[in-house]
């Protein structure tokens, strides 16, 4: 079932006033699916056995949680011998903000060092790697090819099959996990936002992924790395699995988890996606917008959104969070109706980064369709090929039952 835009507009356009911005970091998640699903790193039984005698790196987050303990803390409390941590964007905990510089630092809590991956140093190198047999993954990542969760651990097993480390992901679900759409990244535009030829919402989960990047040889040079996966129990890709925490700072709920692979094009433009606000990634709008009733003052949120696009300036737009759930369940496809809509009002004042664009869409034909007039249909017929060429490479490596 389809919508116009005026008829979601209607449902959507209800006038909101403008809140002050609270600034949790990290938020809990509803949990009512979240129980019958076993994640890999819940697997002990799988998992022990192959740590015995090794020394352990553990590349991880906030979200490498067990029942609400940390798998570090897990590990620790049965003898593995853990060396050290590995953190990608958003740091160990997830308190910093998107772009924001993560720093090498010392777990207060078990004292382990704590290498960053994001910065300077997104690979990590033969002295970081030095004295450990295993590599540990486990990130709850959201199923977008932009989200940099994945490209950490592209280049993590590029180091690790460089220096004769096995590399061991722990599973879970892919949120996003129920469609696959989007343009295939086209190597020319590859960038910490896009490492590996897949379609923007690419349908897999890591563990899928790491075995594809594996098993196509998309790691430099064409290497392959000793790779193991502890599987997820009781998922499969017609799941609708609700996050037990927040994977990042701005993406605090389900509603802005389905909304953000549709969404994140506008980083590349002058509309506002709600960074610095209460709904981030579920509103979109610009100052005097004269689409939607929805109003909102981006904000600085200590470790959350740090100088938010029109700081401080009272932005009209759109309030999606109420629709994020509805077109992630009925409608499970990239969602571009807004991307034009906000092009259409804001005409050459529309596109602020095009070479962003470029990086974030995988293409140059986000931008074509800007300049040339296409609409939504025709932008999308522009990737259906590689599109349709990725699902058939994607069914080697599903390790459950496809959404199909």
């Amino acid at each position: 079932m389809r919508y116009s835009v005026f008829a979601i507009c209607l449902l959507i356009f209800i006038g909101s006033s403008c809140q002050e911005p609270s600034a949790p970091t990290i938020q809990v998640l509803p949990q009512s699916e979240v129980e019958e699903v076993v994640v890999g790193a819940e697997r002990m039984d799988v998992l022990l056995p192959l740590l015995e005698d090794k020394k352990v790196g553990i590349i991880t987050n906030h979200t490498g949680l067990i029942k609400g303990k940390h798998l570090v803390d897990s590990l620790l409390s049965r003898s593995v011998d853990v060396v050290r941590i590995f953190a990608p964007e958003h740091g160990f905990r997830g308190d910093a903000a998107n772009g924001e510089k993560i720093e090498d630092d010392r777990d207060p809590v078990t004292g382990l060092e704590v290498i960053s991956l994001y910065g300077k140093n997104k690979k990590p190198s033969a002295e970081q790697l030095a004295g450990l047999d295993v590599l540990l993954f486990d990130i709850q990542d959201v199923g977008a090819r932009f989200y940099t969760y994945i490209s950490t651990m592209q280049l993590a097993m590029e180091s690790a099959s460089e220096n004769d480390v096995k590399f061991i992901v722990l599973d879970r679900p892919n949120p996003n996990g129920h469609y696959v759409d989007g343009p295939v990244l086209d190597m020319e535009y590859q960038s910490f936002v896009g490492i590996v030829p897949v379609p923007v919402v690419h349908g897999c989960t890591v563990g899928e992924l790491a075995s594809m990047i594996n098993g196509e040889q998309w790691m430099e040079n064409g290497v392959s790395c000793e790779l193991e996966v502890v599987p997820c129990l009781n998922y499969d890709h017609k799941t609708f699995y609700e996050l037990p925490v927040a994977p990042s700072p701005n993406l605090p709920n389900m509603s802005s988890v389905y909304l953000y692979p549709s969404l994140c094009f506008f980083e590349a433009t002058n509309v506002s996606v709600g960074r610095g606000t209460d709904l981030p990634f579920q509103r979109i709008g610009i100052p005097g917008g004269k689409i939607g009733a929805d109003k909102f003052t981006p904000v600085n949120i200590p470790g959350v959104a740090k100088d938010p696009k029109h700081e401080g300036i009272e932005c009209t737009g759109l309030n999606l969070s109420e629709y994020g759930d509805f077109f992630a369940k009925s409608e499970p496809r990239l969602h571009l109706k807004w991307f034009f809509m906000m092009h259409e009002q804001m005409g050459d004042d529309f596109l602020k980064y095009p070479k962003f664009l470029n990086k974030l869409s995988g293409t140059d034909a986000f931008a074509k369709a800007l300049k040339e007039g296409w609409n939504e249909e025709q932008l999308r017929e522009s990737w259906q090929k590689e599109l349709k060429e990725y699902k058939e490479c994607r069914k080697k490596y599903l390790l459950y039952p496809d959404f199909e």
